[in-house]
């Protein structure tokens, strides 16, 4: 069976920029991760990641390129996961971050399952969408308005820090 996805630039700009790839359901994630660098016209030298997500696209269990871990934990890598064993009729959603000091991130969707067609070599570049920009799009992290509660007081306004005989501790402690 061939996968077609749509891997998309998070962007914050009006264009969207896109690329709809082909490619085997027996290749790996390494090489759905090849195919987005070339069609992306990354050199593809940088770390890389695809996390597992749902359909509000939250960023769940990561599958690295590399195993950084030093053992210490452990790791799933691209070239040890076929596509069809992690993405499918059910899971369709995947992250895609690469080069983790600039922070190229992608939402790669999976858009229909079809036929293998006599001919065509995969993984196939379908459609290009837009031109990538020089720099990856600044990522703006706000919390939502709601996640972090306003538990101090006003009485807590006049804390004064260079009060040390009002601090609850004792000087000579060690």
């Amino acid at each position: 069976m061939i996968y077609r996805f749509r891997v998309i630039l998070d962007h914050d700009s009006k264009e969207d920029i896109f690329r709809d790839i082909e490619i085997s359901s027996t290749d790996t994630l390494e090489d759905l991760h090849n195919s987005i660098t070339q069609a992306f016209g990354f050199d593809g030298n940088e770390m890389a990641s695809f996390y597992m997500s749902n359909e509000d696209w939250d960023q769940g269990e990561e599958i690295s390129l590399f195993d950084l871990s030093e053992g210490l934990t452990s790791v799933r890598l691209m070239n040890e996961s076929p596509l069809d064993d992690n993405v499918g009729v059910k899971q369709t959603k995947l992250i895609y971050v690469y080069d983790f000091l600039s922070m190229w991130t992608f939402f790669v969707e999976l858009a229909e399952i079809v036929e293998e067609v006599e001919g065509v070599d995969y993984p196939n570049l379908m459609f290009v969408h837009g031109q990538i920009p020089d720099t990856a799009p600044e990522k703006v992290f706000e919390a939502d308005k709601d996640e972090f509660s306003d538990d101090f007081d006003d009485e807590d306004d006049d804390f004064d820090i260079n009060d040390y005989d009002n601090l609850d501790f004792e000087e000579n402690w060690n």
